[in-house]
This record gives C-alpha cells, sequence and structure tokens, in this order.
C-alpha cells in the first residue's frame, strides 16, 4: 500500500498544502500541490498535479466569516478521495517558532501544542494560523500523526554573540534572543548545495532568502552561523509590508509622542511597512520593477541596499565567503534584483555572468569569478514532508525495540 505525507502550510489568508508519496529510503515524492487562498474574503481552492494539470478548485462566496478551521473538512474530504485507498502515514506541518525547546521536529501532542501556544507573541503574523491547522486537523483526525517543523530548529546552535542582545542577562533568561527564521529553506538549501554546487558545500555560504518576507542566512559547512532575523520575524531586510531592522527609540517616540498604541503599532511594522510603506503603492516586487513611479524606484533601492549590506556583515561573521544563493519567489525569479546585489558585491569577488543571469542559472557568476553566485529554488514542503516521515518512522523503530 503506497504511504503518503500530507503537509501543511497555514498563513494569515492562505493555507497551502502538498501531498507526497513516501519511499523506503525515507525521501519523498511530490504528487499534487494546492493552495486554498483568499480566506477571510472570496476563498479559492485550487489543486495541481506534478505536471501543473488542475486536479479540483472550487470557488466560495465572498464571505469574511469563513475562517481556516471550516476549511479543513473540504481539503480532507478530496485528500481522501484522491488518495483512494492509499494510507495517510502522517500530517507535517510549517510552524513558525520553536523557541529554545524546539530545536528539532516533534510529533504533537497536548503538552507541545500548548507549549508553542506560548510562543504566539514572538510570531503573531504566523503562529496562530500554524496551530490552527493543526488543531483543525486534530479535530477531524484525532489518531493521525501530526509532525510540527520549525523556522527556528535550523538557527539553533549559534554562538553566544550570535545569540544576545546587549540587554540585562535575566531577559535573555526569558527568552528574549536572537532567533533566526526561514529555517526550513536554509536547511533545504544547504542540503542540495552538494549536488547543485559541492565546491562550496562546506565552505562560507551566505543564502538570501528573498521573497515577500526576506531574510539571509550565514552557512559555514552546511550550518547557520547567523541570520539577520532575531527575535522576531520583522527583523533584518525590508520585506513586503514588514519594516525589518528598526531603532528602537522609533517604537518609544511613536508612542511618546504620536500617542500610538501597542496594537497600532504591531499593525504598522507588520502591514504598512516594508516596500509597501516605501512606495505608497505595492508590496509586490513586479510592480515595483515595473513601475516609474519614483517613489517605487525607491523602494527597490532600499531593499536592494539593505541585501548588500547584510551581506557584507554576514560574510564578515564567517571571516570570508566563498559562495552567495539567491532563492525564493524574488531571489529565483527576479533577474535585475540579482544583477543589482552581484554589481554591488562585486567588491567581495562576485563577477556576474549576465547572460546565466537572465537564464535564472542555477549558476550566474563567471567561471573565474572568486565568489560563485547560484540561483536555487528552495523546497520548505519537501523538507517538511521528510522531517515528519523520519520523526513518525523512527518513534514506531523505538516503540518495535521495546517490544
Amino acid at each position: 500500500m503506497t504511504q503518503t505525507v500530507l503537509v501543511i502550510n497555514a498563513g494569515s489568508s492562505s493555507l497551502k498544502f502538498s501531498v507526497h508519496n513516501a519511499r523506503d529510503d525515507g525521501q519523498v515524492d511530490l504528487s499534487a500541490k494546492g493552495r486554498i487562498e483568499g480566506i477571510g474574503n472570496a476563498p479559492h481552492f485550487i489543486v495541481k498535479d506534478i505536471g501543473g494539470n488542475v486536479l479540483a478548485e472550487h470557488r466560495w462566496p465572498k464571505d469574511k466569516t469563513i475562517r481556516h478551521e471550516q476549511f479543513f473538512g473540504y481539503l480532507g474530504d478530496w485528500i481522501e478521495s484522491y488518495l483512494d485507498g492509499a494510507k495517510l502515514e502522517v500530517v507535517g506541518h510549517r510552524v513558525v517558532h520553536g523557541g529554545t525547546r524546539f530545536t528539532a521536529p516533534v510529533r504533537v501532542d497536548d503538552d507541545v501544542l500548548d507549549a508553542l501556544e506560548g510562543l504566539s507573541p514572538l510570531a503573531p503574523l504566523h503562529q496562530p494560523h500554524n496551530l490552527a491547522a493543526i488543531r483543525a486537523v486534530e479535530a477531524h483526525h484525532p489518531d493521525l500523526p501530526q509532525v510540527a517543523c520549525f523556522d527556528t530548529a535550523f538557527h539553533q546552535g549559534h554562538s553566544d554573540v550570535a545569540d544576545r542582545f546587549a540587554l540585562p542577562g535575566n531577559l535573555y533568561d526569558l527568552g528574549i534572543r536572537r532567533y533566526g527564521f526561514h529555517g526550513l529553506s536554509y536547511e533545504y538549501i544547504a542540503r542540495v548545495l552538494n549536488d547543485v554546487a559541492p565546491d562550496i558545500a562546506e565552505g562560507r555560504v551566505v543564502v538570501a532568502h528573498l521573497g515577500s518576507g526576506a531574510s539571509m542566512c550565514a552557512i559555514h559547512n552546511g550550518r547557520s552561523i547567523d541570520s539577520t532575523m532575531g527575535f522576531t520575524a520583522l527583523d533584518g531586510l525590508p520585506m513586503g509590508t514588514r519594516c525589518g531592522a528598526l531603532d528602537p527609540g522609533v517604537i518609544l517616540y511613536l508612542i511618546r509622542e504620536r500617542g500610538m498604541t501597542a496594537e497600532a503599532i504591531e499593525d504598522l511594522l507588520y502591514h504598512q511597512s516594508g516596500m509597501l510603506g516605501v512606495s505608497g503603492s505595492s508590496s509586490d516586487m513586479r510592480d515595483l520593477l515595473a513601475s516609474s513611479d519614483p517613489k517605487a524606484r525607491l523602494a527597490v533601492d532600499l531593499f536592494v541596499f539593505r541585501i548588500v549590506r547584510e551581506l557584507g556583515a554576514l560574510a564578515a561573521a564567517m571571516g570570508g565567503i566563498d559562495g552567495l544563493v539567491f532563492t525564493a519567489g524574488i531571489g529565483e525569479n527576479a533577474p535585475e534584483i540579482r544583477a543589482r546585489v552581484c554589481a554591488a558585491a562585486g567588491w567581495l569577488g562576485i563577477e556576474l555572468d549576465s547572460d546565466a543571469n537572465q537564464d535564472g542559472g542555477p549558476r550566474i557568476t563567471t567561471a573565474e569569478s572568486p565568489v560563485s553566485a547560484w540561483v536555487i529554488p528552495t523546497n520548505e514542503e519537501r523538507m517538511v514532508a521528510m522531517h515528519a516521515l523520519a520523526t513518525v518512522r523512527e518513534q514506531a523503530q523505538r516503540n518495535d525495540s521495546h517490544d
């Protein structure tokens, strides 16, 4: 009987999912991929096979009262129909924040769920939706194993100086420290470097995960050394609607002089800032690159400037750099951004091959370039599927050995 893995990535207005066939060697093969988007507005369900053929599609009328949990019954019915007798072995979830306790994927139980709920204030844009998905699956299939896989886990093991803020030690003990995010993406890139770019796989690599959420990570010999994101997913690069790194004095000013509440500031920093805030028109890099509006160009310039600045800082944290990898939506699909970053980082030894860059790589630097640059698509869903499968199989083996 075919064993399958369902991966769920629940966001604020969308629910992405993928179905993978499990192999005996622990690898997985993608079978179908879909999403429910427009949640809270006009929901749209669509799922496609690996060839891009639409397997199912459904639209609901505009209704702001319909929430995530109500769609799981529909998704569950489709999954059962699609599997047609195949066994769903485990559901893997991308969970943004694991705190200091969860440094590896974990099978979810009530204790784990309670602990993750306590981390919601550290990732208010993501964590509540991640956990709502877990609860919804449990309500429909209480005996189905679920595994939480964390965006913070890959960054565990940083040095003390990389993890700490210059705050009193008692605050560090309370968990106020730099965690880093997008870890599932970085872990995937670190793994596939052995196949795509073996010459730098054990070297000093900066990976730029550039999407609506954006960050960068310094990786040496496959391990995270430092990341641009810190205590929350607000830190580091400016993003689609998030501000990135900000002088904390700005927050104090907004409270004292502008009379803003915590809720208003949270909305400002998470939803009204970043590319949207600077441009005043769009959070979508495609719109900004196509626009002749000076404010749109300023937003792009700021994005590139900050990437280049962080690239230098991360290279310094490793004592040098052997390779640069672009990934995620913007990193994989915006050659203009890649070209501008590489041009500004020429001092590091990056020599762009313009034709290769326009073609999307994978290598986008000349053969003579002292530091190579690459375009490597990320695959967080595959990483979650493999972790979930390994977790339940290892637990089953331990149970068998105790019998």
